[in-house]
This record gives C-alpha cells, structure tokens and sequence, in this order.
C-alpha cells in the first residue's frame, strides 16, 4: 500500500518518505525507539484513521532525555558558545525549515487536520520566530551598578545566565508554532531542551529534531521524547534535573504540572486555557467586525487558547450582527486540509468532538437558543458545524467554560460602562477584541479589560516582538519579546570590593 493511499492529499516526496518511515526520538543526538519498544497509534482526523506510530516514551526515556541535556549543559557545549555563533546555527535552522516548508506543512496537516494554506502560513511564521530569537542571542546581558558600599568601593555588576535544563511541552492545537517559539526561545537563552509534543499531533517536532541536528545543534542539547501526558509529561515535570517547564496546554493539566514542580521547585512558564470576551459597539464598521468576529472563535475550528468565544454586541446592532456571523458560518467551507477551498478543518479527535457536543447539549438543556450549527458533519473525520447561540445567561456552562471548539456564546450589552463587568467575569484572561471607531473609548476598554492580550478592530493577530500570556487562571509568564526571554533566564549579582 502507498502512502498516497494511507494519507490522501500528500503531495511532497519528502512528507510520503517522512510519514511512511519508522518514526524515532532524539536524544543525546541519536535518533532511538523507546526502552520499552511500545509504540503510540497517529490518527489523522481528517479520515480518522491510523496512518502511523510514533514511540510511546515514559520515565525511562525522560531520564535519558534529562541526563543527556544536563550533560550538554554542564559541559557547556552550547551555552558557552558565542552568541554569534548561536545565532548563527538558529538562523540556519530557520533556512533549512523554509527550504522544506512544503513538506513540513503537509505533514502538519496529516497530524493536525488544519487546511493546508493555514499550515504553510505557520511554517512561515515559525521559521521567522525562530530568526527573532536568533537575534536575541546578542541582547542577554546584565547592568553594572553604582552601589552605596557601607564606605567601601564596590564594582557592582549582574549577570544573565541560562536556567539549565528546560522541558518544553506543547500543546495539539498549534504543534509546530509553539514547538518552534519555546525551542527557539530556549535555545537562544543558551538552556538545553527536551521537547514533548502532544501525543494526538507529534509528527512535526520529530522533523524538526531531524532538522535541527542538520542544523548544527550540538547532541544532547535538543531532544525530544514522544509519548502520552501522563506517562512522559509528568516525568519530565518531577524529574529532579529539569529545572524549568514551559507548557501550553489546559488549565487543569497546568494546575497538575504546578503540584508535579513542586519537588526541587522548578521554574514555571504556564500558557493556558482562554474564554475571551468580544465587544462590539454601534459605532464600529459592523460589516468589517462580522467577518473578523467570526473567525476570531472558528479559526482552527475553534481550538485556539484566546478565541473569541463569548460575543458581547450593543443592543442597537445586537441582530444584526449575529444575523451575519449565523450567515458567515453556514458559508465556511468545512473540509478535508488538502481540499484547496476548505477554510476549516475536522477537530483533532473524535473524543474532542464529543467533548465540544455535550458542552452544545448543555446549552440547550439550560435554555440557550442554537441559532446555526450545533450539529456534526457526516462522514470520516471529526467534523462539525460552526455554532452560533443566542439567549445565554452568564451562569450558563457554555458561557463559563472554555468549549475549545467552533462554539460562539453571544450576547446583548448596554455600554462601555457593562464592558469591566461582562468582560472580566470569567477565571481566564487570555484575550479580548473590541470593535469601535471612538479611539478614546477603545483605550478605555483596552484598560478596564483583565486579558493579556487586547485586539481592537482586529482580532488573533500576534508578533513575537511582543510578549503573550494570560491574566488570572490563563496562566504564569509570557513567551515573546524580552519577556519570553526572562523565562529561560537566571540572574546574578556580583560585588568585587576594590
């Protein structure tokens, strides 16, 4: 049987290669099955079937994957080396990553479901992500201070050190980007890494490891063990020698991961789950807000940490505006991601599908109004309708609950003075959109929101310039910008008395 067979679509010689060969980690630069030799089924949810096995890693490959980055650590291998020339191997990684954008995105497609153009564009995107922290390898630095001294001379100066060993976690929804941003965070703040991708999506950080060792990296200082939550993910958030996580992923696994570091009190970086509330107001351009307010929650089918998913419209413009977005969902196309008109692909599993339909029961039950959706798509896949309700109450579970699916919650506000109440009641804090032409009540929203992320007249766009994380249970930290840096870094204080 071909591959052609096994995943339709495929197009890339070297993606069928890719996903018809034996998948391996990578630790202590050498690409190896897991000590147990069990095996991980990958199932494409575009057809839901099992098209290929990856390795199901657990403590004893975390320990290996931990010992070969601290020994890379410890000797320095990396860390040590001149920014310039860390910078350099990134940016080449970044090269090599384009030169093989077309496979990488297919393959991310197979693993994700997502439509093949959305995949290129995040290839893209993460290959510059990458060239960002490349630059930043040259602006770790420390201060010198002018200090008192108690009457003595003092040469007062600090030091920005890598934190050690990081574990990297990443999530389903987007592997390659977020693999891409920690890893490349990490590395440029000179740490050594163990990436674990999503058991569901964990084809594309594999390639990437393969890519990184033709890179230049050196052995031991970019590994990734494959493997479930439970088994891997919580090894490597208790093992005494990691001495950071960085994960993205639900608030309720967060919550664990932060009891799980508690042994030797590892560092905690935590981009977790989102309900962000969408306001548009009367004076917005209601037919520029339609479009961007409904694929601020469909995008991605709805599997986005800060999609819009609870839509807040003024009175005046409250039908109309969810008229259009009932009317913008019944015309996505909704299909396979090698389909060229698809602009939504399946959700990742048939347990997630689930997942989202009961929350859809739910609403009925309670006395929510469907106003298009609510239903599954035929057929194999994972498929489902985009959602529009109506006639929700704020103690509704689907106005509570992050639904992370194509789910919208709508309803009606007064004015600027309901934005803090409706807005802010919530226990996330991930993102917030706003529709308005008045820049100064723009700016008054953009205050009295609690979100860490804040989109007026747009909604979703994102820059590695600028920091991203969440307000209250949305998360720990940021990742971006100088912020993200911070993350992977320790800092020092050093007194010479003269």
């Amino acid at each position: 049987m071909t591959i052609a067979a096994t995943v339709p679509g495929v197009q890339s010689a070297k993606a069928a290669a890719f996903l018809g060969s034996a998948k391996q980690m990578l630790i202590g630069g050498r690409f190896v099955d897991a000590i147990s030799g069990r095996t991980l089924d990958v199932e494409n949810p575009a057809t839901g079937k099992i098209f290929t096995t990856v390795p199901a890693g657990d403590k004893q490959d975390v320990d290996l994957a931990v010992r070969a980055a601290r020994d890379a650590f410890d000797r320095g291998i990396w860390r040590s080396k001149k920014y310039s020339d860390r910078a350099e191997i990134l940016w080449r990684w970044s090269d090599i990553i384009l030169q093989n954008i077309d496979e990488l995105s297919e393959i991310e497609t197979v693993d994700n479901g997502m439509p093949l153009a959305n995949a290129v564009a995040i290839v893209r995107y993460s290959a510059n992500t990458i060239r960002y922290f490349a630059g930043m390898c040259g602006k770790i630095g420390g201060r010198t201070i002018d200090i008192s001294g108690g009457g003595l001379d003092y040469h007062a100066y600090s030091l920005s050190e890598p934190v050690g060993v990081a574990a990297l976690i990443t999530p389903w929804n987007g592997p390659f980007a977020v693999a891409a941003t920690k890893s490349a965070t990490a590395l440029a703040a000179g740490c050594s890494v163990i990436l674990k991708p999503a058991e569901q999506t964990p084809l594309t950080a594999l390639r990437m490891a393969e890519l990184a060792m033709a890179a230049g990296i050196p052995e031991g200082v970019f590994n990734v063990v494959t493997g479930i939550g439970e088994a891997a993910g919580a090894a490597l958030a208790a093992h005494p020698d990691v001495d950071k996580v960085s994960f993205t992923g639900s608030t309720a696994v967060g919550k664990r991961l932060v009891q799980a570091a508690a042994g030797n009190l590892k560092r905690l970086s935590l981009e977790l789950g989102g309900k962000s509330p969408v306001f548009i107001f009367d004076d917005a351009n209601i037919e520029e807000a339609i479009p961007i307010a409904a694929m601020g929650i469909f995008q991605n089918s709805g599997q986005i940490c800060y999609a819009g998913s609870r839509l807040f419209v003024q009175k005046k413009s409250f039908d109309k505006v969810v008229s259009g977005i009932a009317d913008f969902a019944e015309k996505i196309r909704i299909g396979h991601g090698f389909d060229a008109t698809s602009q939504l692909g399946p959700l990742i599993s048939g347990e997630q599908r689930s997942t989202v339909m009961n929350y859809v029961q739910s609403g009925v039950a309670e006395g929510a109004e469907i106003v298009t959706g609510g239903s599954v798509i035929g057929g194999p896949g994972y498929f489902m309708k985009p959602t529009v309700f109506a006639k929700t109450d704020p103690e509704m579970k689907i106005a509570r609950e992050e639904i992370f699916g194509p789910v919208l919650v709508t309803a009606p506000f007064s004015d600027v003075d309901d934005v803090a109440r409706l807005g802010n009641a919530s226990t996330y804090g991930l993102g917030a959109g706003v529709y308005t032409s008045d820049v100064s009540k723009a700016h008054r929203v953009a205050k009295a929101l609690r979100a860490g992320n804040l989109w007026v007249n747009c909604y979703g766009f994102t820059d590695k310039a600028l920091p991203m994380g969440g307000y209250k249970q949305s998360g720990w930290g940021r990742e971006g910008g100088f912020e993200g840096m911070e993350a992977f870094l320790e800092h020092k204080s050093v007194y010479v008395k003269l």
